[in-house]
């Protein structure tokens, strides 16, 4: 089955694209979620225009996410957290956490959504957390952790 995507898919495909899916992905994934709508011949102009207007916003929010990456690449994000004697934070430190301490520290706010944290951070030290504001940009945030008793 052809289906336009009225709205972008990360596995499957971009706003106006036509894409091929199963009936059963259809009925139950794109449908429910408003996410697109089966293609018949009127619809496929339509499609091109959605295409056009997508490709406009995309090259504008790319840049948009190029100066917000260049910004945030060389800052170093610093988080104060409650430690044991080894080392190891009481709690975690997780998406939200640093979201906040970067829209405190630099004025720059991003959805917790966009950072790739594989799991909360529990220990004092440096690490890098991957964030994606756009399909297209992806880049580092060194956050800082250190304890406090």
């Amino acid at each position: 089955m052809q289906v336009i995507l009225k709205q972008d898919v990360e596995t499957l495909g971009r706003r106006g694209d036509i894409v091929n899916v199963s009936n059963g992905y259809y009925r139950n994934y794109i449908l429910p979620k408003g996410l697109g709508y089966k293609a018949t011949k009127g619809a496929e102009a339509e499609a091109e225009a959605m295409r056009r207007a997508s490709a406009a916003k995309n090259a504008e929010s790319r840049a948009d996410a190029d100066q917000v990456a260049s910004m945030l690449v060389p800052q170093v994000i610093n988080i104060t957290a409650k430690v044991h004697d080894e080392g190891l934070l009481f709690g975690s430190v997780g998406a939200a956490d640093i979201v906040a301490a970067v829209e405190e520290q630099t004025g720059v706010v991003i959805d917790r959504k966009a950072l790739r944290l594989d799991h909360a951070i529990k220990e004092v030290g440096t690490h890098m957390v991957m964030t994606r504001i756009h399909p297209e940009v992806e880049f580092p945030i060194s956050v800082e952790i250190s304890g406090e008793e």
